[in-house]
This record gives C-alpha cells, structure tokens and sequence, in this order.
C-alpha cells in the first residue's frame, strides 16, 4: 500500500526506492477561485447540467470500478478483448514508449499493454492520470509490485491540467484515452482537446483511443441502467462529492437516477430527478437554488461514434490513424495514431 500524505498544488510525494512520484496538480483539500464556476453556470442555466469530472471523488472511482464489472456494462469487456487480442501488435508498431493515460482508474486494461511492452524486453515507465488520488495510489501499489521494472509518475488532477503539466519526454511517448471518455465532450470540447494534445505530443509520439461505437438503444439504455443500481449510485454520489467539496446540503435521497438515448445526437443522457421540492446552498461557492419536483440536472452525456467518421474527425485534428481495431461484436473501437 503506498500512503501518499496530503499535499498542496505543485508538491510531490516519492517512494524511497524511487519507483513511484505522485504529483499533484491541485490541492486537494482547497480550490482556486475558477474552482467551481463551472457548478455555477451548470446549475443556473436552463436545462442545469453539471460536469462529469466530479463523478470522480474516491468513492465515485470505486463505484465506476463496480460498473466496469457489470453484466449490462459492455464496453469495458469489449475494449480489454481488443487489447487482450491487439496489444502485442501495439508495442511491435510504436516501439519502446511512456505510457501517458488519462482517467487511468484502476489501471486494469492498462496492464494488458503493460505485459506487452514487457514481453518486447521494453523499459516499463507509466504516467497515470486521475483526478482520485487514493485510486491512484491504490492501483500504482498493486502495479509496482507485478512488474518489478516499472516506474510510475502519477499525475493527479483533471485532464486539462496534467496535459499542460507533462514534463518533457525522454522517449517516444503513447498517450492513452480509453473507455471512450472522449463521448462525454461535447464536439466543441473534443475540438479543444484535441487541440491540447496535438500541441503536447511531438512529432512521431503516439495517441490510443478507445470508442464506443453506435448500436441498438436497448443495448445502450441497459448499460446505464443497470440492475443492482450500481449506476444510480454513481450519479447520486457527485452531489454528494458537491457537498463535501462546495460545503452543500443537497438531499440525496430526493434525487433518483435516469439515463436515456438520444438517437438525434447519438448520445446517452444521464440524468437525477428531482423528488421533492428542497433549496440548495452551496456555501463555498455562496450558491443558492431552488429545485422543484420533477427539476433535472444532466450529469453526463456519452456520445456514440461511428469508426470510419472518427478517423476522418483525427485526420482533420492533425493526428494520422495508423490502424484500427474492433472486437467481435463490432461494439466497440480502438485507434492507434501519430502525430
């Protein structure tokens, strides 16, 4: 188990071996006066939206690490079969390489280009990036311990600021974006990211994506309404982070969990209706609302892709695809470019 101690934006803390440095990018007890405006302007505009990154306190980490392992939850299982069968071929292409991920969790499919960049006889230098420092420190433990080579730089903070925080690269370097996170960005803040990568990366550097791919509603709408409630859970948990986080007092239990598929955007919609009317105080943000019964705040979207159309969209960002790949049930993709 690593402890890393708390510590305040720009701070490090290393391991005695030297194996293992987790920066932080933000403190992570404090926020700057930007902090939080995006909870503003989300919660005051019609419809209210809030922003998926604060999906992702520690307990939301745990919770998407349950969703990845449900049954209606396809695209994780989908996306490490990709791996599973195309990761040597990966490592072959690019060659010796530091791994960069963004909203690395548990670092789970991450091993599977871990053991092939091993086989290859390649050094093994990861940079995983979260916004969880205890999911970081949890996952860079177990990893130190099965790869005796590997030395991990964990980065936390949100994308933004570890994309602009990256310290030069002593090797070709392949960034991974998997989980197709790239759905919960809107086309405008795709164009922004992609923008920030491109400028990051250096010529001949590497970018993985993974995405999910269009299909049957139904087979959608089950993956975010799962059964045993693991996905309800997850969304009430972020008003819970906003609490603890913003000093607020949402009911939780006054807020139940939907999630539904627009076919005119090719999106999944995730959403918490409001149960009862309550007033809302987010103290450190000097936030006040009134909700109604049956008000709706969007919290995520997860839009759809279609693979021939994301390797047009790459091209035109300036990144080449050099190959695609699918698993079994054409349910999910994975492309691998350079800059």
């Amino acid at each position: 188990m690593i402890s890393t101690p708390p510590l305040s934006a720009g701070q490090f803390f290393n391991t005695s071996d030297g194996r293992f440095q987790s920066v932080y990018l933000d403190s992570p007890h404090s926020f700057s006066g930007l902090e939080g405006q995006d909870v503003i302007e989300g919660l005051t505009q019609a419809p209210k939206v809030l922003p998926p990154k604060y999906f992702y306190d520690d307990r939301g980490s745990q919770l998407f690490e349950q969703i990845c392992g449900l049954p209606e939850y396809y695209p994780t299982r989908t996306e490490a079969w990709i791996l599973q069968h195309y990761a040597p071929e990966i490592a072959e292409i690019t060659g010796p390489c530091q791994l960069i991920e963004l909203g690395s969790g548990s670092s789970t499919k991450t091993r599977l280009l871990l053991d092939a960049y091993q086989a290859q006889g390649y050094p093994l230098y990861y940079q995983p990036i979260d916004v969880s420092a205890g999911m970081l420190a949890d996952s860079a433990a177990q990893l130190l311990t099965d790869y005796p080579t590997l030395q991990v730089q964990a980065l936390v903070g949100t994308y933004d600021q570890a994309l602009t925080a990256l310290p030069p690269a002593s090797a070709p370097r392949l960034l991974l974006f998997l989980g197709s996170s790239l759905g919960n960005f809107t086309p405008l803040e795709c164009d922004q990211f992609f923008a920030q990568v491109t400028t990051v990366l250096e010529p001949g550097d590497y970018f993985l994506l993974g995405i999910d791919l269009q299909k049957d509603r139904a087979i959608l709408e089950a993956a975010y309404n799962d059964h045993q409630g693991v996905t309800a859970a997850f969304n009430v948990n972020m008003l819970a982070h906003l609490n603890y986080r913003f000093a607020g007092n949402f009911n939780l239990e006054a807020f139940h969990h939907q999630a539904i598929y627009n076919p005119g955007d090719c999106q999944i919609e995730m959403y918490l209706h409001c149960r009862q009317p309550q007033s809302v105080r987010l103290k450190a943000l000097d936030l006040s609302l009134d909700l109604a019964r049956g008000d709706s705040i969007r919290t995520e979207i997860s839009r759809k892709f279609n693979l021939e159309h994301m390797q047009g969209y790459l091209q035109a960002q300036g990144l080449s695809p050099l190959l695609t790949w699918v698993d079994s049930q054409h349910w999910f993709g994975m492309i691998l470019c350079r800059l």
